[in-house]
């Protein structure tokens, strides 16, 4: 049976999206604009979010939380609620989350 090394209780979540036809170019500029004001969160080690060359309509989030309170507060915060669940969620055709630790 494994164990864990609960030394190190970061939380990595890692989402994948996949915006309605058309909608790229306004997710990008949604996602410009949200991205420094999470990478400033208290919480955050690390936020970044990538579109892919081949199929632009595809969006890869990459992120590190110090812990499980941290990602929730970061869903707690003014520009997530706003520009994510507001804004952006209503244009995509697929999002799915996973969450993960370091080994």
């Amino acid at each position: 049976m494994a164990t864990i090394d609960n030394a190190n209780q970061n939380l990595i979540v890692t989402a994948f999206w996949e915006v309605n036809s058309g909608e790229e170019g306004a997710i990008a500029a949604l996602l410009k604009d949200f991205l420094p004001q999470a990478q400033r969160e208290p919480g955050v080690k690390a936020f970044q979010i990538h579109q892919n060359v081949a199929r632009p309509r595809e969006f890869f989030f990459y992120e590190v939380f110090a812990g499980e309170a941290a990602f929730a507060d970061h869903q707690q915060t003014d520009h997530f609620k706003n520009i994510i669940v507001g804004q952006a969620i209503p244009k995509l055709a697929k999002r799915e989350r996973q969450q993960f630790r370091f080994i």
